[in-house]
């Protein structure tokens, strides 16, 4: 008898399992470290959620392979236009954008501008020895290493940051490169993803990378303040990313931007991080029943699942930002009925 409980016991935990299903998200890698936070203490369904990249997350969603793409920056409507539904889209936190560096025996954070940031990425500053990187420094002894730039090789929502940042400080910038997920870079050394970012400066004396904070402090990185639109210089961290969101308009939809912030005690590198999903989950082979697990684990993510951002050097969305998130979320529906 004992023996046939336990297999009924069995079978009941695998039909659980199998009636919650797995629901399936891919792109960016900048929020990657809280969903994979997120996603393990969620348990009303089982989440697989992949660090491809921002580029990549948005094309699967566009292609309808995942419930859910994770993206730094929206989509814009032209590249919304040819998806086979109404996209929408949710911030889930601020993130900060960080220079991190390889300085050995440099024990002082360095101060950074965006003009010294761009000149830097447009291949103009060569070495750290640099009058401009000095002029920012007065007293710092910085060796005058050849500077190693590290930066994006795959479709990034934080590359695209990190550039919407550069094209608002640097006409130069916004000339030659401009905003986007992928560039023509003038100069640098490609990884793939966050984490590669931050391995090559890691391994690199000399290297510079921008890299998502988390990535920074895991790897225990050095990264430098940067100077805001205020003229103070501001080192990342949670209070400052909030921060660059207070004072800003967010639409309806909640698609802006966050970088380069009016706000004085904001960090000029930051912004929200996306889950864009459909509106209508009637596609496809798909059940009501997935719709309505998505919805409540997005609902999950705004609400309840905010506890784990600021742990993990993520600000939490400020309450008016969630509620316009709820608003969204409820709009979903499966063929016209209100999930």
């Amino acid at each position: 008898m004992k023996k046939t409980l336990l297999g009924l016991s069995a079978l009941l935990t695998i039909s659980t399992a199998a009636a919650q299903g797995t629901i399936t998200g891919a792109g960016a890698s900048f929020p990657f470290p809280l969903y994979s936070k997120m996603f393990s203490e969620y348990k009303a369904a089982n989440v697989n959620y992949q660090s491809v990249g921002s580029g990549s997350g948005q094309k699967q969603i566009l292609e309808r392979t995942v419930d859910f793409a994770g993206s730094d920056n929206p989509m814009t409507d032209a590249q919304m236009k040819d998806a086979p539904g109404k996209l929408l889209h949710i911030p889930t936190a601020i993130g900060a954008v960080v220079p991190a560096y390889n300085l050995p025996g440099v024990t002082r954070a360095l101060n950074f501008d965006g003009p010294t940031l761009a000149n830097i990425y447009l291949g103009k500053i060569k070495t750290w020895g640099d009058p401009a990187i000095a002029k920012l420094n007065p007293g710092v002894t910085i060796p005058p290493l050849p500077i190693t730039v590290a930066r994006r090789s795959d479709g990034s929502g934080t590359t695209y940051v990190f550039s919407d940042y550069l094209s608002k400080v640097s006409s130069e910038w916004k000339s030659e490169v401009g905003t986007g997920n992928s560039l023509q870079w003038p100069v640098g050394t490609g990884a793939k993803g966050n984490d590669g970012v931050a391995g090559v400066v890691k391994s690199t004396p000399g290297a510079i990378g921008y890299v998502e904070l988390v990535y920074a402090k895991q790897n225990k990185l050095a990264f430098g303040a940067v100077k805001n639109r205020a003229g103070k210089f501001i080192v990342a961290d949670n209070g400052p990313a909030s921060a660059a969101a207070l004072g800003v308009v967010i639409p309806n939809d909640t698609r802006v931007s966050l970088t380069n912030s009016a706000n004085a005690n904001a960090y000029p590198i930051a912004s929200f991080t996306y889950v864009i999903f459909y509106q209508d989950q009637k596609y496809g082979n798909r059940a009501e029943a997935q719709g309505k697990s998505l919805k409540n684990m997005l609902t999950w993510m705004v609400t309840t699942g905010q506890q784990y951002n600021e742990a993990l050097d993520y600000a939490k969305l400020p309450a008016n930002v969630a509620a316009k998130a709820r608003t969204i979320i409820n709009s979903m529906n499966y063929g016209g009925k209100k999930l």
